[in-house]
């Protein structure tokens, strides 16, 4: 029996939907973007949970086929079991697969690079809106012993950058203030070599640097024009000092990630410094990857030197080779790793089945095989 209907899915904040129509028979589904919509069902994205973002969207269709999902660092058994219930009781899917972000974030990486250096063995640096975590992996395993996590992230570069133009008094309507320094903060920002020289270049020839950022005021409906300066650089860089937005974390983010390296197992520790992979929009900064790893740099030469110091120059120990990789789906990466893992033959052999759920119960999914065998 077919089974069809249309649907509209739309964000309330920003005014985007999709509308679109679903096949049962076909498991197919196909829309378009509308300028207006009569009626709308709405996933609000703001704050998404397992709870909102499964029941908001079990009213459209059931599942007819083997879905992956992604977890977040330290996920707790409980909520795969509770995930697992959702998805086979609820939507009815053949298969299952929960695959850790930071593996899938890792896989993606593997765009920028040959087939014979696609490694599950890294460090990933995964910074979206709320939330930085740094991630250890070795052979796709995460050494969740050694996560570390930083209280600096998107949001809080936005809120720094609105903080810096109300300071300056610019003259932003004050109910467009955060909007504005979002703006801002996507458009013109990015990351630094030196802050010293950074504001001698802006103190020398303005005009080459200073941008200008033009906005309609919600209200009155007329533009409004700033100059934006010393924010552009100055936001992304409480990633490397801290301290400027948070007194209480000053710890920078390269300091972070030599600290979770060198708390791994001494025989990952090389792979992990040569494989740090970025993930995430607050990861996108221009030359984020190139300041970090000069950062790290320095900091693990400083420690070899040190240690030839203290043996009296008898140890010449190996240098070590630091690389941050940038890649093209950097901002999207689980997905896209997502993407990667679900488009292989391989996939099926991994997944939880119905069956075995049936058999075994929701404790299945406590434990999901290690997905390496991607091509």
């Amino acid at each position: 029996m077919q089974q069809s209907g249309p649907f509209v899915m739309g964000s309330w904040m920003t005014g985007i939907s999709w509308r679109g129509s679903w096949n049962r028979s076909s498991s197919s589904i196909c829309g378009q973007s509308p300028k207006t919509t009569t009626s709308s069902w709405y996933v609000h994205n703001m704050h998404v949970s397992v709870e909102s973002m499964l029941f908001s969207s079990r009213n459209l269709w059931d599942l007819y086929f083997s879905f992956p999902q992604t977890e977040p660092p330290l996920n707790t058994p409980e909520n795969r079991e509770y995930t697992a219930e959702i998805m086979f009781e609820s939507f009815n899917v053949p298969g299952l697969y929960i695959a850790v972000q930071a593996v899938l974030a890792l896989a993606a990486s593997w765009t920028s690079r040959q087939l014979g250096e696609r490694t599950l063995t890294g460090t990933v640096i995964d910074s979206g809106d709320g939330v930085t975590h740094v991630i250890p992996v070795a052979e796709g395993y995460v050494i969740g012993s050694c996560i570390k996590h930083i209280p600096i992230a998107g949001r809080d570069i936005t809120y720094f950058t609105q903080q810096l133009l109300r300071e300056r008094e610019v003259g932003i309507p004050p109910e467009q203030s955060l909007e504005t320094a979002k703006a801002i903060k996507e458009r013109f920002s990015y990351v630094c070599p030196d802050l010293v020289k950074e504001f001698n270049k802006y103190d020398t020839d303005s005009s080459k640097w200073i941008k200008q950022y033009t906005g309609i005021n919600s209200i009155s409906k007329k533009e409004f024009t700033i100059d934006v300066g010393y924010e552009r650089f100055l936001g992304p860089e409480i990633f490397f000092h801290p301290e400027f937005a948070n007194p209480d974390f000053t710890q920078p983010i390269s300091e972070v990630v030599d600290e979770v390296i060198q708390n791994c197992p001494i025989d990952v520790r090389r792979p992990l410094y040569k494989n740090i992979v970025l993930s995430g929009g607050s990861t996108m900064f221009r030359d984020f990857g190139r300041r970090l790893q000069r950062d790290l740099k320095r900091t693990v030469d400083g420690r070899l030197k040190l240690s030839e110091e203290l043996s009296g120059g008898k140890l010449k120990p190996k240098p070590v080779d630091v690389q941050v990789i940038t890649h093209h789906m950097q901002r999207y990466a689980v997905w896209f790793g997502g993407s990667m893992l679900a488009s292989t033959p391989e996939f099926y052999q991994v997944c939880h089945t119905k069956k075995d759920y049936e058999e075994i119960g929701p404790s299945i999914c406590r434990h999901n095989p290690v997905f390496g065998v991607m091509s």
